[in-house]
C-alpha cells in the first residue's frame, strides 16, 4: 500500500512515464560507463539516463546544492565534473549568496571566484579573557565582495574587500534572553567607496587607533563649472569611532597610488605612499590638529630610498611606529630605523646607527627571494621564496621562536616551520597560520603568553608551540590586539602556491640530507651549481642574451641585497654601453 502510493507520487511530479509504469533511473556516468548505482529490477521498463535531461535544466537543479555538496559532487565522475564546474551552475549560485552583486569581477573564471569569495567570506574573533574560548563570527554584510584584508581599531572593525568598498563593522549592545550584551562587530555600514587600501596607527595597542586613513580614488572635476572630471587618488581620513571624516587630501591625476602605511608619532604622522611604479613617496601631518576645520598645504616628497636607489622596484612594504620595512619585486629587503633603542634590538648594536640621517635605507642580508614578512615593535619575520621562515630582532620572551630567549642581530631560520600561510608579529609574541593538512589549518604561537595571547600555553613559549584555536579551512589572514584574536577567512581560486621546492645548489655549506647517504657536508655543491650557471650562459646566443641570462643568476646566488644590487647595476651600465655601441664608460646621468 505505502509503496503504490509513493510510485503514484512519484509519477505524478516527474511525468517521465505512465501509471502502470514505474519510474527507473539509470545512475551511471554517461562519460565512462563505469554502474554507480544499484541494479535496476529486472523486466520492468527501460532505464533512464541522466544525459538525458536537458543540460539547462541539470544545471538548474544542481545549482540549489550547497556549495560543498556541490564540489563533492563533481568528484564523483566526469560527467558531473563538467557540469559543476559549468560557468553556468557559478553564475546561479554566486546570485543566490550575493544578490546584490552588481560585478562578478574579473579573471579566467569570474563567476566561480565571485562564488566562492562570498561563500567563504566571514571574520571570526576570540576573545583572550571571560568564558568562552571558541571562536565567533562578526556579522557578514550582504553587499561585500569577499574579504581583502581587514584592520580592528580601538571600538569597531573595518573591512575592505575586493570591489574597493570599505565596511565599518560596529560593536554594539543587543538583546540577547532578555539580558543586554556588548558584542563585537555585530552591526555594519559602508563606510566609502572606491577604498584601495587604509592604515590607521600602526601600534599593537588600538588605543591609539584614533583616526583612520583611506587610499582612495574619486572624480575630480578638470575645471571649475564643466561637466568633465577624470580620477584622481586621494586619502581621507576619519574618525574610528563614529566613521566621519574629518580630513581630505588629493593628488595629481598622474600619481597613482596602490598601498598606504603610517610612521612615527601622532604630531609628526608620515604617510608613505607606494606607486604603481614602486616608489615610495611621504608627506607629514599632525593628527592633533586634524579635527580643526581648516584648509593647508602639504608637501609630498620622495623618499630617500626610492631616490638614491632609483632602479628599486618596491613592491609592499610595512611599518610600526618606529622604522618601515621595504620589499621589492626581486625579493630583497631594506629598513629604515629611527630610534636607537629599535635599531639595537634589531641589529644588536648601534655600530651603523645614523641618528641625522634616519631615512637612509639598511639592506638586509638574505639567502632567497622574499615573498612577505611581519614586523613587530622590535623583531620581525621574513618568509622567503621556498617557504622558510626567518626571524629576526629582540628575543626576550621568546618571541622568535628559536628555542631559546637569546637575541638575534640577523635573520636567522626557524627550522623546524616552513610554507606558512601568514605571519604576524606583535609586540612580544609572534604567530603563524600552518597548513596542517590538505583539509586543517592549526595555529602556531611563540613568546608572551600573558593575557591569555597565546590560548593554552599561559606562561608563554620560546618555540612555536600549536594554538588551541580551532582555525576555519579558508583562513588566509590574523591579526591579534590585547583583547582579541581576529582571523580571516577568505578564498581566492586565483591565488595560488607561491613557494617552489627548495633546490640542492641553492644550500651553502649544509646540504639536503637524502635518505640512504650520508655525504660529506662541504661547500661544493655551491661549485656545481655555477657550472651549470656558467652552462647556462655558454648556451646563449646574443651578448644581450647572455646579460639578461646573468641578471637572472644574480637573483639566484645567495648574496647580499646591497650585492646583488652592484651586480644588477653593473650589468645595466655594461648593457646600456654596449647598446650604444660605445666602449665602456659611466653612464649618462639620469634625469
Amino acid at each position: 500500500m505505502v509503496r503504490g502510493s509513493q510510485r503514484r507520487k512519484l509519477q505524478k511530479f516527474t511525468r517521465l512515464c505512465g501509471r502502470e509504469e514505474g519510474l527507473r533511473v539509470k545512475r551511471s556516468c554517461p562519460s565512462c560507463g563505469s554502474e554507480l548505482g544499484v541494479e535496476e529490477k529486472r523486466g520492468k521498463g527501460n532505464p533512464i539516463s541522466i544525459q538525458l535531461f536537458p543540460p539547462e535544466l541539470v544545471e538548474h537543479i544542481i545549482s540549489f546544492l550547497p556549495v560543498r555538496d556541490l564540489v563533492a559532487l563533481g568528484q564523483t565522475c566526469r560527467y558531473f565534473h563538467e557540469v559543476c564546474d559549468g560557468e553556468g551552475v557559478w553564475r546561479r549560485i554566486c546570485r543566490r549568496l550575493s544578490p546584490r552583486l552588481q560585478d562578478q569581477g574579473s579573471g579566467v573564471r569570474p563567476w566561480k571566484r565571485a562564488a566562492i569569495l562570498n561563500y567563504t567570506k566571514c571574520l571570526y574573533f576570540q576573545a583572550f579573557g571571560g568564558r568562552r574560548r571558541c571562536l565567533s563570527k562578526s556579522v557578514a554584510p550582504l553587499l561585500a565582495h569577499g574579504y581583502r584584508r581587514f584592520l580592528p581599531t580601538k571600538d569597531h572593525v573595518f573591512i575592505l574587500d575586493y570591489v574597493g568598498t570599505l565596511f565599518f563593522l560596529k560593536n554594539a549592545l543587543v538583546s540577547t534572553l532578555g539580558q543586554m550584551q556588548w558584542k563585537r562587530a555585530c552591526r555594519y555600514v559602508v563606510l566609502c567607496r572606491g577604498a584601495k587600501d587604509f592604515a590607521s596607527d600602526p601600534r599593537c595597542d588600538t588605543v591609539y587607533r584614533k583616526y583612520l586613513y583611506v587610499l582612495a580614488t574619486r572624480e575630480q572635476q578638470e575645471v571649475v563649472g564643466t561637466t568633465s572630471s577624470r580620477a584622481c587618488d586621494c586619502v581621507e581620513v576619519y574618525l574610528q569611532s563614529s566613521g566621519q571624516r574629518v580630513f581630505k587630501m588629493t593628488f595629481h591625476h598622474s600619481m597613482t597610488f596602490k598601498q598606504i602605511v603610517l610612521v612615527g608619532q601622532e604630531t609628526q604622522r608620515a604617510l608613505l605612499l607606494l606607486t604603481e611604479e614602486g616608489k615610495i613617496y611621504s608627506l607629514v601631518v599632525n593628527e592633533t590638529q586634524l579635527d580643526q576645520p581648516r584648509s593647508y598645504t602639504v608637501q609630498l616628497a620622495l623618499r630617500k630610498v626610492s631616490h638614491y636607489l632609483p632602479h628599486l622596484r618596491v613592491a609592499c612594504m610595512t611599518s610600526n611606529q618606529s622604522s618601515t620595512l621595504y620589499v621589492t619585486d626581486q625579493g630583497g629587503v631594506y629598513f629604515e630605523v629611527h630610534t636607537p633603542g629599535v635599531y639595537r634590538d634589531l641589529f644588536g648594536t648601534l655600530q651603523a646607527f645614523d641618528p641625522l640621517d634616519q631615512q637612509m635605507p639598511l639592506a638586509l642580508s638574505l639567502p632567497a627571494k622574499i615573498l612577505f614578512c611581519a614586523l613587530g615593535y622590535n623583531h620581525l619575520g621574513l618568509v622567503d621564496e621556498f617557504g622558510r621562515i626567518f626571524m629576526q630582532g629582540n628575543n626576550r620572551y621568546g618571541q622568535l621562536g628559536t628555542g631559546d630567549k637569546m637575541d638575534r642581530g640577523e635573520p636567522t631560520q626557524v627550522r623546524y616551520l616552513q610554507r606558512p600561510v601568514t605571519l604576524w608579529c606583535g609586540l612580544n609574541h609572534s604567530l603563524v597560520l600552518s597548513q596542517s593538512s590538505e583539509f586543517s589549518k592549526e595555529l602556531l604561537g611563540c613568546g608572551c603568553g600573558a593575557g591569555g595571547r597565546l590560548p593554552g600555553w599561559p606562561k608563554g613559549s620560546a618555540s612555536f608551540v600549536k594554538l588551541q584555536v580551532k582555525v576555519p579551512l579558508c583562513a588566509c589572514a590574523l591579526c591579534a590586539t590585547r583583547e582579541c584574536l581576529y582571523i580571516l577567512s577568505s578564498h581566492d581560486i586565483e591565488q595560488h602556491a607561491p613557494y617552489r621546492d627548495l633546490p640542492a645548489s641553492r644550500v651553502v655549506g649544509t646540504p639536503e640530507p637524502s635518505l640512504g647517504a650520508r655525504a660529506p657536508q662541504d661547500p661544493g655543491g655551491m661549485a656545481q651549481a655555477c657550472e651549470e650557471y656558467l652552462s647556462q650562459i655558454h648556451s646563449c646566443q646574443t651578448l644581450q642574451d647572455r646579460m639578461e641570462k646573468m641578471k637572472e643568476i644574480v637573483g639566484w646566488m645567495p648574496l647580499m641585497a646591497a650585492q646583488k644590487d652592484f651586480f644588477w647595476e653593473a650589468l645595466d651600465m655594461l648593457q646600456r654601453a654596449e647598446g650604444g655601441g660605445g666602449g665602456v664608460g659611466p653612464p649618462a646621468p639620469e634625469i
